[in-house]
């Protein structure tokens, strides 16, 4: 599709309607883009048809498990804007802009956790 970014790390997709997406309960579900993959290295197990050796996985709010998908079979929805990322022990965020950036902000402690 003309204009539409690619897919990465934090964007909101749509499934395709595909034979493979129907039986497995996934066609036309809107999730958000949790990783990607070789599947030649890392052997997990794709939905769809691979046409090169590269896979995206999708967590679908409200399911205990995520889901490798071939790229082909994914449409970009939107870059999740606002969604954060914080790493336990690093005193900083990012949250993503209606761009796709990824937007660094220290986090502040509050006053009476300085001496900590």
């Amino acid at each position: 599709m003309p204009n539409t970014p690619p897919i990465t790390f934090g964007d909101n997709v749509r499934v395709r309607a595909t034979p493979d997406t129907v039986a497995r309960g996934a066609a036309n579900l809107v999730g958000q883009v949790c990783g990607e993959t070789t599947p030649s290295v890392t052997r997990v197990s794709v939905i769809g048809h691979l046409t090169r050796d590269y896979a995206v996985n999708v967590h679908f709010e409200g399911r205990n498990e995520t889901f490798w998908f071939a790229a082909e079979l994914l449409e970009f929805v939107d870059h999740a804007a606002g969604t954060e990322i914080r790493v336990g022990g690093v005193p900083k965020k990012w949250t993503r802009s209606e761009s796709g950036e990824w937007i660094e902000t220290r986090d502040k402690k509050p006053w009476w956790k300085f001496w900590r």
